[in-house]
C-alpha cells in the first residue's frame, strides 16, 4: 500500500525558490575582477620583460665568449670589417665582411661559415642564402624590429640586435678608430691599455629600415659611444643629453650609438668578458671613455 508523503513548511516560514545573481551583484563581481587584473597585469609584464632581459644577457655572454675564443685562437680580436678601403659607407656596396662572419665557427654556426665566400663580398649572390639565415643568438627578444627584413632586391636580410664598438665618438668606420672592432683592426689585449674591464666590446643596438644585416660590417654591426639611442621620442622622456632618437640620417658615413628597448638600461659586454647593464643615466664623459681602449684618462664619474 502506497502512502503519500506531504511536506509542509515549518510554522512561521515560507518555502522560497533560490534566485540567481542580481544585476548589482554581477557588476560588483566584474568590478572586482577588473581591479585584480589591473593589479596583476603590470606584474606579468614586468616578469616577461625580466625573462627577455635574461635571454639578452645570455646572448651577450655567448657572443662575448665567441669573440674571446677567436682572440685565443688568433691572438687578436677579429677586424670589425675587412675587404674595403675606408671610410665605410652604410650602402650595399663593396665587400663589407663584418666581425660576426669571422666568429661564426665559435658561435656553433660552422655550417654558415662554410657556405660563406668572403672573397665575393657580403652582398654577392653567392652569399645571399647565408645572409638570409636568422641566427637566434643575435636577436634580442625585446627588440622592436623584426629579426629579418625585406631587402631592396626582394631578398630577406637577417639582422643582429648586437654591435661591436668601433669608436668613442661619432665618426666614420675607418682604420684610425679608437674602439676594438673597426676597419682592418687587429686589437690584442696588450693594446687595451685602459683595462679590458673598462672598455666596451659589444652592446645592444636598435635596428632600422636600412639595416644591411648581421654579415655586413657597417652600422648594422658596428656602433660608437657618442650617445645612446632611444626607440622613439616618447620612450624615456626624461632621458639625459646622452640620448638621441634612433633616426638614421641620409649621410651614409653616419654610424650612431648603442641603444635598447629594455626599460632602464642597455645590455653591454666588456672586453674582459663581463656583461653589464649600462644605465640610461650614464654621463657622456663616462660613456665616451668606455668606447676608447687607450685614452689614458682618469675614470670619469657616473
Amino acid at each position: 500500500m502506497t502512502h503519500a508523503v506531504s511536506i509542509t513548511a515549518a510554522p512561521g516560514h515560507r518555502a522560497t525558490r533560490r534566485q540567481g545573481f542580481t544585476l548589482v551583484e554581477l557588476l560588483v563581481v566584474i568590478a572586482i575582477i577588473s581591479t585584480l587584473v589591473s593589479m596583476l597585469l603590470p606584474a606579468v609584464q614586468s616578469a616577461r620583460e625580466a625573462a627577455r632581459r635574461c635571454v639578452c644577457l645570455n646572448n651577450t655572454v655567448q657572443i662575448g665568449l665567441a669573440l674571446h675564443h677567436y682572440e685565443f685562437a688568433n691572438e687578436a680580436f677579429p677586424a670589425g670589417v675587412s675587404g674595403d678601403q675606408g671610410p665605410i659607407r652604410n650602402l650595399p656596396e663593396g665587400h663589407h665582411v663584418g666581425w660576426i662572419v669571422q666568429i661564426l665557427p665559435y658561435m656553433e654556426s660552422t655550417r654558415l661559415a662554410r657556405h660563406f665566400t668572403a672573397e665575393d663580398g657580403v652582398y654577392a649572390p653567392s652569399n645571399r642564402a647565408v645572409r638570409e639565415c636568422e641566427i637566434r643568438l643575435l636577436v634580442c627578444p625585446s627588440s622592436p624590429t623584426e629579426p629579418t627584413r625585406k631587402g631592396d632586391d626582394g631578398s630577406r636580410v637577417a639582422v643582429s640586435s648586437y654591435a661591436g664598438c668601433h669608436n668613442d665618438v661619432e665618426a666614420p668606420i675607418d682604420t684610425d678608430n679608437r674602439g676594438i672592432l673597426f676597419l682592418d683592426s687587429r686589437i690584442r689585449f696588450s693594446d687595451i691599455t685602459d683595462g679590458s674591464s673598462s672598455t666596451l666590446l659589444i652592446g645592444e643596438r636598435l635596428g632600422s629600415a636600412v639595416d644591411l644585416g648581421w654579415a655586413s660590417g657597417t652600422r648594422a654591426t658596428l656602433r660608437n659611444t657618442s650617445a645612446l639611442e632611444r626607440h622613439s621620442p616618447d620612450s624615456f622622456p626624461d632621458a639625459p643629453d646622452t640620448f638621441r632618437d634612433a633616426t638614421v640620417p641620409e649621410d651614409p658615413l653616419f654610424v650612431g650609438g648603442f641603444g635598447s628597448a629594455h626599460p632602464g638600461a642597455v645590455v653591454v659586454g666588456m672586453a674582459d668578458g663581463a656583461v653589464e647593464t649600462l644605465s640610461f643615466g650614464v654621463s657622456a664623459a663616462l660613456l665616451r671613455q668606455l668606447g676608447d681602449r687607450a685614452d689614458g684618462e682618469l675614470p670619469a664619474r657616473d
